[in-house]
């Protein structure tokens, strides 16, 4: 603007103008064109401040300022700059949660560090079943076309965890250039290594249900003998990690195939933590009989019942998800009309996923807090627990061996919810490859900070920021 006021004054426009000695202070503001009567037009009379009872008005607040209330998070929090929810917790990760997860290795026994684009990343929903349960076939119904890399037949076909995602064209990106892309958020999946980068692949294609989720296809999980041959990365820590990821995930069962294996066992329980994102979906319905139907439905709960571990029923949508007329020889009127309704549900509920990812992604941030806290704790008790000289190795194989017990000492001492705790196994394993005596001594500051962040930072974003979905 200042340039054009010099312009407008008549001085020539060079490199070197603003540098030059000129008397801005008297320089007349630039003049623009049908600006005034714009601003008559525009321009409403202000509303008359009403005095209080003292009879004083009162004294206009700048916005900026009122953002946060609270003296703490005031001195830490820069919210000039916070333009979003998703803004504010990338400020609130970097200054006051990150500091707690490098000092106390949470990348190496959790999750790994958050990068800008886990915060930026569209909602995503998995598929996990087992083979020709129809997951592929699933993602087709949904998009309506086929996506580049699909496979689909009665065999093992998808090999290969394959993300669909909006692209400008149609292509398949290999795992290991997809997991170094900055913008991606999949470099966390770098720690699987390259035998799982190898089975690991990005289908991008223009399509305007992409341009709001991504879908993730998932290989089949494996079931009677071949489970033997056993796979080249950790299959259940992969599904784990999307599962943290992810805004929804849909468990796919046949009514041919209801039998649950050791290894979706296994997946099943690496997806404890995530009970609220999970869905479940009776496909191919329509190649049973009602009678027929009403016992596999009798059958699935009961298996279902015995894994997921929980008193509530799991919610179980019925249907058909395929582009083929629906075999009403078969279901009769009766089947066709629960079919189009259990539909109707569940892709209500997958149209919701955008409306609540602002607020799934506070969810899994505040969880993650949470973690990153309570690991932060056991890491400075197992420090606490070792001897200044002597016998450092026997009291750290001790530790390990009852680790059970100092996980309740840790819970007893800080008056910790058990059920927030890491599995022990896990997390066993993980502690052989450190020396106990180089971890951090327990900083009640960072520890402080982060109770800071849950009990006042959060709250006041979210009391200052809508839903940038609705």
């Amino acid at each position: 603007m200042q340039l054009v006021s010099l312009a407008q004054a008549g001085h020539a426009v060079t490199n070197d103008l603003l540098n030059a000695d000129v008397d801005f202070e008297n320089l007349l503001p630039p003049a623009m064109e049908g600006l005034d009567v714009f601003l008559a037009k525009k321009k409403k009379p202000m509303p008359k401040s009403e005095p209080d009872q003292n009879g004083s008005a009162p004294v206009p607040t700048a916005p900026a300022t009122s953002w946060f209330s609270s003296s703490k998070s005031a001195k830490k929090v820069s919210l000039t700059s916070v333009t979003s929810i998703v803004d504010g917790l990338k400020k609130l990760y970097i200054q006051k949660l990150k500091p707690l997860e490098i000092a106390y290795h949470f990348n190496d026994f959790v999750s790994p560090l958050l990068a800008n684009s886990d915060f930026d990343a569209k909602p995503m929903v998995m598929l996990l079943g087992q083979y020709s349960t129809g997951k592929t076939t699933f993602i087709k119904h949904l998009l309506k076309t086929s996506y580049p890399g699909a496979h689909i037949g009665p065999e093992p076909t998808t090999d290969r965890f394959v993300v669909v995602m909006n692209g400008p064209d149609e292509r398949s990106i290999p795992g290991n250039t997809i997991a170094v892309q900055a913008d991606m958020p999949f470099s966390g999946l770098t720690t699987f290594g390259t035998a799982f980068l190898s089975k690991f692949e990005c289908s991008q294609m223009p399509h305007p249900l992409l341009e709001h989720i991504t879908l993730v296809d998932t290989p089949g999980v494996l079931s009677g003998e071949k489970q033997r041959t056993q796979r080249s990365y950790d299959f259940t820590g992969v599904t784990s990690w999307f599962a943290a990821k992810c805004d929804l995930i849909l468990l796919l069962f046949d009514p041919h195939k209801l039998d649950i294996s050791d290894e979706f066992k296994r997946v099943i329980a690496s997806l404890r933590g995530h009970d609220d994102k999970i869905r479940v979906v009776l496909n191919k319905a329509d190649q049973v009989d009602t009678q027929q139907l009403m016992r596999v439905y009798g059958a699935l709960m009961w298996s279902l019942g015995k894994v997921l571990n929980t008193p509530e029923v799991a919610r179980v949508y019925i249907g058909s998800f395929n582009d083929k007329p629906m075999n009403e020889a078969a279901t009769g009127p009766l089947g066709k009309e629960l079919f189009e309704k259990e539909q109707d549900d569940l892709l209500t509920d997958l149209k919701n996923i955008p409306k609540k990812a602002c607020d799934r992604r506070i969810n899994e941030f505040v969880k993650r807090a949470r973690a990153a806290k309570i690991h932060a704790y056991i890491i400075g008790h197992l420090r606490k627990e070792m001897p200044a000289m002597i016998g450092k190795a026997k009291t750290q194989q001790r530790l390990i061996d009852e680790l059970e017990n100092e996980f309740g000492k840790v819970q007893r001492e800080f008056h910790l919810p058990a059920g927030d705790f890491p599995n022990v196994e896990h997390f066993r394993e993980v502690l052989g490859g450190y020396s106990f005596d180089r971890f951090e001594k327990l900083k009640p500051k960072m520890i402080q900070d982060v109770d800071d962040m849950l009990g006042y930072d959060i709250p006041e974003l979210l009391k200052n920021f809508r839903n940038p979905y609705d």
